[in-house]
This record gives C-alpha cells, sequence and structure tokens, in this order.
C-alpha cells in the first residue's frame, strides 16, 4: 500500500528503540497528522479513508511501548 508508506510510519523494532523524547515527538507528529487526516475527511477532501485507521493504529503502538517502558507520554 504506496499511500500508507507516504505516511511515513517507523517500524515496531525502531520505536522499541526510541528513548522518551523520540516517542513524544512521533506521538506529536502522529496525532496532529490524524487530526488532518479526520478534518480532511469530514470536508471530503479525503478518498482514502482507509489512512485513518492505520494511523490510530500507530498511535495504538506507540502507546504501548511507552507503557512497556514505563513513560506516561500521552
Amino acid at each position: 500500500m504506496k499511500e500508507i508508506k507516504d505516511l511515513k510510519l517507523q517500524e515496531l523494532g525502531k520505536l522499541i528503540e526510541l528513548d522518551e523524547k523520540g516517542l513524544r515527538t512521533e506521538l506529536t507528529k502522529s496525532s496532529r497528522e490524524l487530526f488532518s487526516l479526520r478534518m480532511k475527511k469530514e470536508v471530503g477532501e479525503l478518498k482514502q479513508t482507509h489512512l485513518i485507521k492505520a494511523l490510530r493504529r500507530y498511535i495504538a503502538q506507540i502507546n504501548t511501548v511507552a507503557t512497556s517502558k514505563g513513560l506516561n507520554i500521552g
């Protein structure tokens, strides 16, 4: 899926290697992108609605990695 690769999501292995600052940065970036996609969907500009689901799952992965490390970034 070319569109999902355009979101530039990191693999789970690379997420595990990130420190707290890196995870916070990744979470902030992804949350902003999710907001942007949701707004585009409401306006009718987004044709690839499956990207929202992929981004929500990615944010969940970030939160899971942070929780497993004992961090509270959310």
